[in-house]
Formats: structure tokens, C-alpha cells, sequence
């Protein structure tokens, strides 16, 4: 037994699940460790658990997160069985189908999502968690101040983004951040995923896409489409796009805008792991032109 299902089976154990006979760990994710329990009765749940919880909330906000998804927006997701301090215990979903008309729903799913949660102000009524690190959530009435301070800005405190990005890149942020309305359209604020790259996406027992793992806010909608867009979909996902813009009635330009959205994505990966696959080299690409005033 490895490790991380000995923490799984431990936290299930001091859960009430005292029947656990096979667990199966996961792939993919990066900040907490994950399984699929098998119990004496050959049911089986998903556990997620952290061998140091970053606080006693973080499985509670994803929880929430996750109601909110789908009693808002219509999404599916799977049924909370049980979120505490150090566990979180869910429904098992089925691994994502490998095929164009499964994206195609996906952008359904998503745009609906999008269109039918607009909502007067940024934010979220409490701080929740991008992974092992708080996302702060606090209310703004205009998004680029949103944007700007609480998903690109907030990062410059966190220890791995003070050792790796130098004085220049620093400034070069807040210059970018300082041109924002003129570099991004104004958009209105929606009900967003918050971190949703495809390793977020399944698929429930028939077949429909579902989504895990969020970190919600009211926020621009291309947020969303920017996480999807520069985190490697599949080859199959390609049809997502198109068919996103035609429902979103996006503009032709919405690409050229994606490496700004992505600072934030970018930042918060250099903050909580030591290999940051790329992305303080994408940051610096991002803010080349703004290295020097114009």
C-alpha cells in the first residue's frame, strides 16, 4: 500500500468508512491526493484528501463550488457524499469519451453556464482555493481592478513567484495590469469554473459532460475558455471552440487575447510547485512589450 492510499484509507476510516477494501489512486491531479474506494458491498466512491489541509474550509468551498455549478448553472457534477476538514468524498464519474460530439456538448454545457449567471459585481461571498493556495474573492465592481489585484497581482507575495520573477518582471505585471481595459474588452461578470483545464472534465454514467475541482467566482467568462484553450486539449477538443464562439457570439479575436488570461493560471503554478512546466517563460513572453513604458 503507497502512501497516499494509506492517507486515504485513514481519512475514510475516521470518516465512518470502515468497509473500504480496494483503492485505486488517481492521475492527473497535482495538489492533493485521490482515489477510487471499492467497498466490501462493491460500491465505490472518489476520496480526495491533503496530507497537510491548507486550511479547515478548503473541501467545504470545493464543495460548494460544485452545488453552485450545478444549481446555478445547470452543470453537471458529481453528489457531494461527505466534505470535512481533510476529506472529501464523491460520487464516482466515468472518464471523459474520447470524441468531438462529447466537446460540442461541452460547449453547450459551458456557454449555458456563461450566459445564464451574469451577475452586477466580481467576486464571490467567500474566498476559496485554487489549489493548496487561497483564491481571493473580495467584491469588486469593476473586473480589471478584480482581474488585475486578485487573480494576477495577489501572486507577487508567494515565495516561488518572489525566487523567480526579477524586479523587471514585477513591474512589467503592473504595467500590463495598469493597460488592462485597454488590452481586454469589457465583459460582464458570470458564474465561472475557475480552474478548468481537461483534466477537470469527465463524464457522468451517461455520458454527459461533467465537471470536478472548482474554484468559482463571478468573473469574465474567458477565463474559462482560457484555462481550456492553453492547458494541451486533446485533438478531439478542437470543435469546443468554434462552437463555444458560435453559441457566445465571441469575437474573432478572443485567441489573441488568451496569453493575458492565462497570467493568471501561469503565476499560480510557479506559486505552489517546484517544476512550473513552462509557464515563467510564457509569463515573461506575456510581458515583454511591457517591460519598458508605452
Amino acid at each position: 500500500m503507497t502512501s497516499s492510499t494509506t492517507l486515504l484509507r485513514d481519512c475514510l476510516y475516521r470518516a465512518g468508512m470502515r468497509d473500504i477494501v480496494l483503492i485505486e489512486p488517481a492521475t492527473g491531479g497535482l495538489a492533493a491526493v485521490a482515489g477510487t474506494a471499492t467497498r466490501r458491498d462493491e460500491s465505490s466512491v472518489f476520496a480526495k484528501a491533503f496530507a497537510e489541509p491548507p486550511d479547515d474550509d478548503v473541501f467545504a468551498a470545493e464543495a460548494e463550488g460544485l452545488a453552485a455549478l450545478s444549481e446555478l448553472g445547470g452543470v453537471a457534477t458529481p453528489e457531494v457524499i461527505l466534505a470535512n476538514r481533510e476529506l472529501l468524498v464523491l460520487a464516482v464519474l466515468r472518464p471523459r469519451p474520447r470524441s468531438e460530439i462529447f466537446w460540442e456538448q461541452l460547449a453547450h454545457t459551458l456557454a449555458r453556464l456563461h450566459l445564464s449567471t451574469t451577475h452586477p459585481r466580481f467576486g464571490w461571498h467567500r474566498d476559496n482555493w485554487l489549489g493548496r493556495r487561497r483564491q481571493a474573492n473580495t467584491w469588486e465592481d469593476d473586473g480589471f481592478t478584480f482581474f488585475a489585484q486578485h487573480r494576477l497581482l495577489r501572486w507577487l507575495v508567494e515565495p516561488r513567484v518572489e525566487a523567480v520573477l526579477d524586479a523587471g518582471d514585477r513591474v512589467a505585471l503592473e504595467r500590463l495590469c495598469h493597460r488592462l481595459p485597454d488590452l481586454l474588452p469589457d465583459r460582464p461578470a458570470c458564474l465561472t469554473h475557475g480552474d478548468l483545464w481537461a483534466q477537470n472534465v469527465l463524464a457522468t454514467p451517461d455520458g454527459r459532460p461533467a465537471l470536478i475541482d472548482p474554484a468559482v467566482s463571478y468573473m469574465w467568462a474567458e477565463l474559462d475558455l482560457a484555462h481550456l484553450w492553453s492547458a494541451s486539449p486533446p485533438p478531439e477538443a478542437q470543435r469546443f471552440f468554434d462552437t463555444y464562439a458560435e453559441l457566445t457570439a465571441l469575437d474573432g479575436d478572443w485567441r489573441a487575447r488568451m496569453p493575458i488570461i492565462q497570467l493568471r493560471q501561469h503565476l499560480a503554478v510557479i506559486a505552489q510547485f517546484d517544476d512550473d512546466w513552462g509557464a515563467a517563460d510564457r509569463i515573461r513572453a506575456v510581458l515583454a512589450p511591457f517591460r519598458t513604458r508605452t
